[in-house]
Formats: C-alpha cells, sequence, structure tokens
C-alpha cells in the first residue's frame, strides 16, 4: 500500500460496497450512471499498464470479481471501464475499474 494514495487508504478505511479476494468496491463520489462502482484492487498497483504483475489466477479473480460486483447490485446490463494513464483520463494512480449500469450521464451509447 501507498501511504499517499486515496484509493489505498479507501482500501483500508473506506465504505466497502463489497470486499474480498485481495478486492474492493466502493461507491464512486462523482457518479456517472445509476450505479457507479469503482472496483479495486486490495494492493497498489499504479495503472492497468502493470497487470502483468497479477497472476494468471488473480487476474482470473479480478474479473470474477467485477462480474459479481455488478450482479450482487442488480445489475443486468452495465459498463465496465477502465482508464489508463492521464491522456486516458485516469486521476487516481491504483488501478481501478468503473462499473456503470443503469440510466447513464452523459456517455456515448
Amino acid at each position: 500500500m501507498s501511504s499517499d494514495c486515496l484509493f489505498c487508504q479507501l482500501v483500508s478505511e473506506g465504505d466497502h460496497v463489497r470486499k474480498g479476494e485481495g478486492f474492493v468496491a466502493i461507491n464512486d463520489i462523482n457518479p456517472q450512471a445509476e450505479t457507479h462502482l469503482l472496483v479495486l484492487p486490495e494492493r497498489h498497483v499504479p495503472t492497468f499498464r502493470e497487470i502483468s504483475e497479477f497472476s494468471d489466477d488473480e487476474a482470473k479473480r479480478m474479473l470474477e470479481f467485477v462480474a459479481e460486483t455488478a450482479r450482487e447490485q442488480g445489475l443486468e446490463d452495465y459498463r465496465v471501464v477502465v482508464n489508463v494513464g492521464e491522456g486516458g483520463g485516469q486521476t487516481v494512480f491504483h488501478l481501478h475499474w468503473h462499473v456503470l449500469g443503469g440510466r447513464m450521464g452523459g456517455l456515448p451509447g
């Protein structure tokens, strides 16, 4: 964990929607859809570029965690978005997935 990383702090002491298997889900504080969750690995990995730091099993569990979290929130149709790097819209450099469901606010179809 990185002591100066907002998401590392939220992993350890945030209000989790779901937690387990090395990952947590939290509500986004600036929702862009009716349901807007962030799924974070518990350990600090800056961006999706470092995905190779995860073992094959851990990467599989990560994707399963995203899908199970959406299902538990009652989402049948939804988007999963990963912003990579500043030019890709990433503002917090701790790998995370946006899970967006329901009515979307201004996102392209």
